[in-house]
């Protein structure tokens, strides 16, 4: 590396650090660039609501990491999701991506959360019967997500054309997750049975009290989906992983912006 490119990225690592930012390596960012895509490149008909960017979620607040409303996965789990794509765009549905790729950082934003037992300002939608302080023992909260690893990401159905769908309001009354559609926040999807980010057993995908038409929209998402070469947490009916997924082992840490890719 040339004397002067090194004193550059002397000076930057040290303005990162005392910024309180992590910074990549050389080899973490030239894998960045070469494995990762924004998946609106890929398959742009799928669309995108990236809840850890807005405040309705259930920390209540954008999440560390998240500079763009942008969903970036792994190459190969992008043109998974444009083959799922094409087959449900045949059935009149298309894909709606919650979250992808998650940097380390916004999962330790999660754990600090987590341990704020004062903190309950989203509860009443997302977590109505779990106490806070029972998130890490009951697999809720964890130090590491799959999502760190860029195969990862969080998925629904919603009917084509798109619903219109209006904006969250910050403050506005909570309905719990599980409660009926009608009265749960006006997102655009079909039935699932609960929203988004549901702590909650109705949550598990094949729990037996989601019957009907959220039971069918559970199995079309997760059969639709296991043919274009994922597998679904059972826990989540929303969370699906690439199978061979290219970097098992690794938890990267790069923020979720298109400059990220370059």
């Amino acid at each position: 590396m040339p004397i002067f490119t090194r004193r550059v990225r002397a000076l930057a690592v040290t303005l990162a650090a005392a910024a309180g930012l992590a910074v990549p390596t050389p080899a973490q960012a030239t894998t960045t660039s070469r494995a990762f895509v924004a998946l609106s490149d890929v398959a742009p008909s799928i669309l995108q609501d990236i809840r850890y960017d807005t405040r309705h979620n259930f920390v209540g607040r954008r999440v560390d990491g998240y500079r763009q409303p942008l969903c970036l996965l792994t190459r190969q789990a992008a043109e998974g999701l444009r083959k799922a794509q094409a087959q449900l765009v045949k059935r009149g549905y298309t894909l709606k991506v919650y979250d992808c790729y998650r940097p380390q950082r916004a999962v330790d934003h999660f754990v600090r959360w987590a341990k704020d037992l004062a903190d309950e300002k989203m509860k009443a939608e997302f977590y109505p019967n779990v106490a806070k302080d029972r998130l890490f023992a009951d697999g809720y909260i964890a130090e590491k997500s799959g999502h760190s690893r860029g195969s990862t990401m969080d998925l629904t159905l919603v009917r084509l054309p798109p619903p219109f769908q209006r904006p969250y309001v910050p403050g506005e009354p909570l309905k719990a997750c599980f409660a009926p559609r009608a009265q749960r926040f006006p997102d655009n999807t079909v039935d699932m049975g609960t929203g988004y980010d549901c702590f909650d057993p109705l949550a598990h995908t094949d729990n037996p009290a989601i019957t009907g038409v959220a039971r069918q929209h559970r199995d079309l998402l997760r059969s639709t989906m296991a043919a274009a070469g994922f597998r679904n947490l059972p826990e989540e009916w929303w969370h699906f992983t690439l199978n061979g997924e290219p970097f098992p082992d690794t938890y990267f840490d790069f923020p979720v912006s298109r400059g990220s890719l370059h």
